[in-house]
Order: structure tokens, then C-alpha cells, then sequence
């Protein structure tokens, strides 16, 4: 598990090659639906589900990244 991997998630919902693992989620053109989209592919390959409130203070893979692995043991 890795912060890469939540990077493919953006590009994969994005629709775009141009994310790092600090891009800020809603400054490549996220809204609230695409959103909704990584926290369920997220839940779906990791397993911790993260909260909306989780995204919106950490819109980046790697601030992300850093709340999946906080919940998992």
C-alpha cells in the first residue's frame, strides 16, 4: 500500500495523467461526485472507508494515504 496507488485512483477518476502524490484533489477539477467515487475505490482496495470530512481536509493521494493507513492495524 502506497501513496501511488491512491494516485491511480485520482488518475482514474480524473481522466488524467497529470496528478502527483501532492495535487490537490478539487484543484485538478474534483467536485463532490468524483469524490464520492475515490472514497468508495479507496474503501474498495484498501478497506478502511474514509469520511467526507477526511477528503475535504486532505485532498491530496498523500493525505489520504496517510488516513488509510492510520486505520489500518
Amino acid at each position: 500500500m502506497s501513496p501511488n496507488q491512491i494516485v491511480q485512483i485520482f488518475r482514474r477518476v480524473l481522466n488524467t495523467p497529470r496528478v502527483n502524490t501532492d495535487s490537490d484533489f478539487f484543484e485538478l477539477g474534483g467536485d463532490s461526485l468524483l469524490a464520492t467515487r475515490v472514497l468508495s475505490a479507496i474503501a474498495r482496495e484498501f478497506g478502511p472507508e474514509l469520511s467526507w470530512e477526511d477528503f475535504i481536509e486532505n485532498p491530496s493521494a498523500e493525505g489520504l494515504f496517510a488516513k488509510v493507513a492510520a486505520a489500518v492495524p
